[in-house]
């Protein structure tokens, strides 16, 4: 699929995401929904790509979804309900992806940009950075795109009640302070400190860092303590039968970077 609305750069085992529709300052519309969908779901099947580092052209990070192109929501229940399913389904998509995401925002993070960087597993911010809850500004709910879900889990419910409620915006020293992102940068910093998290990441072994994805994913919802515990189980053992834990031992006793199989 040749993109029109995204541009992916292979750098070795990092894909870099680019958002580039920076002269409508990367907003979504239905062709960006369709190839952000066609990309997360081909990275089911990649084990090349082991981190994505998703990013916006230009001056800002992404400003949500296009206006000029958001008549469809208005459309009626079964036609609106398409249109609202369309851009969903890429929130979802990134969060099955096997790879971890690092987010990389700048500027305007609003609307749907902001659910991109909450469906993302770790992000990093520019100290210009602004991120907010647009929906509820134009007469539609705070709940969207999965903002309900993961903005309470990572800051709690009363900060992520007021964001949601009152569509206010908050910054890059707030969301330090309540832990909403990683790190806090210049925006001429963002690309080298995506590639330095993204070089950590790839020192763990293929299938620990994907089996981490997926269990930060499922224990995030399990029932108990028992059930994230079983998960965790299989996962040090499908690890260590696969070798990995042998060579890390390894590795660390020798003093040398770990050489793990780039097949999982």
């Amino acid at each position: 699929m040749v993109y029109q609305t995204i541009d992916i750069t292979h750098e070795g085992a990092i894909d870099w995401l680019t958002l580039n529709r920076p002269e409508r300052l990367n907003t979504i519309n239905p062709l960006m929904c369709d190839e952000l969908q066609h990309y997360f779901d081909g990275l089911q099947r990649s084990a090349a790509v082991r981190v994505v580092i998703l990013r916006g052209a230009g001056r800002v990070f992404c400003a949500g979804y296009d206006l000029k192109e958001a008549d469809g929501v208005s459309a009626g229940p079964v036609a609106g309900m398409q249109v609202q399913r369309q851009v969903s389904e890429v929130f979802l998509r990134m969060r099955r992806c096997p790879q971890p995401i690092i987010c990389l925002a700048h500027g305007a993070t609003t609307g749907g940009g902001f659910a991109f960087a909450l469906a993302s597993d770790v992000r990093i911010v520019a100290d210009n950075v602004k991120m907010n809850v647009a929906m509820v500004k134009v007469g539609l709910t705070g709940c969207d795109v999965g903002i309900s879900y993961f903005l309470p889990r990572a800051i709690g419910q009363s900060i992520a009640a007021e964001l949601m409620m009152t569509g206010r915006f908050i910054g890059a020293s707030r969301a330090l302070a309540v832990g909403l992102v990683s790190e806090v940068v210049s925006p001429e910093g963002l690309a080298e400190a995506g590639r330095a998290m993204a070089n950590e990441m790839l020192k763990t072994s293929p299938m620990g860092l994907r089996l981490t994805k997926e269990g930060l994913r499922l224990a995030v919802d399990a029932p108990g303590l028992e059930a994230a515990v079983a998960l965790e189980d299989r996962g040090q053992i499908l690890c260590a039968s696969a070798g990995f834990f042998k060579e890390g031992i390894a590795a660390f006793q020798e003093g040398r970077p770990a050489q793990y199989a780039d097949d999982i």
